[in-house]
């Protein structure tokens, strides 16, 4: 039998909480979003790959630097959700991790070419400004819209002749990006309070911000049916179908039961809209 040192014992829990601290859940959808979109804009392998592992580097360079910089105020409100706070990861190792995480995404996305690497780096700055403060403003949403709305725009970017995005997936894009933050702020909204964030959700209230989450989202879905030339597809229209119960869900987000269900339920239904994007041959580039 082998024996598992001290050593080994301890390691499997701090690379576990190292993990978790990327926000694995965002992080896993928005890789999975750009890699589909790649996929399907005909991005070669070995260029999707590389965007794959670029968009990967980003987002959890994102996560590392928000559970950094709110490593006291999340101590404060005791989010033991938090791997900081149960004492499992430190700040500075969250910092440093940040910061490597940040210069790989920085080189990795301009190996695909200056325009896509500086589209795709726009939403790895939007995350570190919302983390940095502007979370704390009216202008909150503006890191998401901006980031969302740039992601399909660099990965259409690294196809073949460096084709601009249709104006369609741009506009789905942005606004599924502000459906998530309203989404992602909402069970966290006195903690909020508590630490002094007060950014746009905050400051619409908890049934206004829900219901401008929910019409968001299924306006989004709305766009990618409806924008692409010609006739819905039959992939189209299921998306439509699956966009329901999200869109209901978000809509409730008000409620102190579904609250947590929202954010997920808006990840969830922005990766199965590009899979049936990708299965209704939508032309992206």
């Amino acid at each position: 039998m082998v024996e598992v040192s001290p050593v080994g014992a301890r390691r499997f829990p701090y690379l576990r909480a190292l993990v978790a601290a990327t926000h694995a859940g965002p992080t896993g959808a928005v890789t999975t979003v750009a890699t589909l979109l790649a996929i399907t804009a005909g991005v070669s392998p070995s260029r999707t790959a590389l965007l794959t592992l670029a968009v990967l580097a980003g987002q959890a360079s994102i996560g590392w630097s928000n559970d950094w910089l709110d490593a006291d105020r999340d101590r404060a409100v005791a989010r033991t959700d938090k791997p900081v706070v149960q004492g499992a990861v430190g700040p500075a190792q969250l910092r440093g991790a940040a910061l490597v995480a940040a210069a790989t995404a920085v080189v990795l996305s301009l190996l695909l070419g200056l325009v896509p690497g500086l589209l795709l780096l726009a939403l790895v700055a939007s995350g570190w400004a919302y983390n940095a403060g502007l979370k704390r403003t009216p202008a909150s949403v503006l890191g998401y819209v901006v980031g969302f709305g740039a992601l399909p725009a660099g990965v259409v970017a690294a196809a073949p002749g460096t084709p601009l995005a249709p104006w369609w997936l741009i506009t789905a894009g942005a606004a599924l990006g502000a459906a998530a933050h309203l989404a992602n702020v909402a069970p966290d909204l006195e903690d909020d309070a508590a630490t002094g964030v007060r950014g746009l959700p905050h400051r619409l209230g908890a049934q206004v911000s829900a219901v401008t989450g929910a019409l968001l989202l299924g306006s989004a879905s709305v766009v990618l049916v409806l924008g692409p030339e010609g006739s819905p597809t039959p992939a189209g229209w299921a998306g439509l179908a699956l966009a329901l119960p999200a869109v209901g869900i978000a809509a409730l987000a008000a409620t102190a039961r579904f609250r947590r269900a929202a954010f997920p339920a808006v990840m969830l239904l922005t990766v199965l809209d590009v899979v049936l994007l990708l299965a209704g041959g939508a032309a992206l580039a």
